[in-house]
């Protein structure tokens, strides 16, 4: 069994992901809102303003990532998902498409059929 983590750049890009890993046949994740450190260092830079966007009726939101983890069996259905990843976000090599990565889970509790899981 492996954890597989996909740091998601682009969150409008969720659903197709959500849809390609289905159609790969994983079945679950966990889909967490995250940021990064660029993006944190990069808040610190802005001159902050005298009031708030939302006293004014603007609606500021900032750009974030989503995280998403999911289980896997085995090292056929890690690849399908990789491939399947890359059909929507383009190859992960690239920058502003996302971060994924994929290490050995020793034990699992909780998870439904987990030696079928994925």
């Amino acid at each position: 069994m492996y954890m597989l983590m996909l740091v998601l750049d682009d969150p409008g890009k969720l659903q197709a992901v959500l849809n390609a890993w289905e159609d790969a046949g994983i079945s679950g994740a966990t889909i967490v809102e995250s940021t990064g450190i660029q993006r944190i260092k990069a808040r610190k830079k802005l001159v902050p303003l005298l009031f708030p966007f939302n006293q004014v009726g603007v609606s500021h939101e900032e750009e974030g990532h989503l995280t998403l983890f999911t289980i896997l069996r085995d090292e056929e259905i890690i690849q399908k998902c990789i491939r399947a990843t890359e059909e929507v976000t383009g190859n992960l090599d690239l920058p502003n498409t996302g971060i994924l990565a994929v290490w050995p889970i020793t034990y699992v509790k909780g998870v439904a059929n987990a030696k079928d899981h994925a």
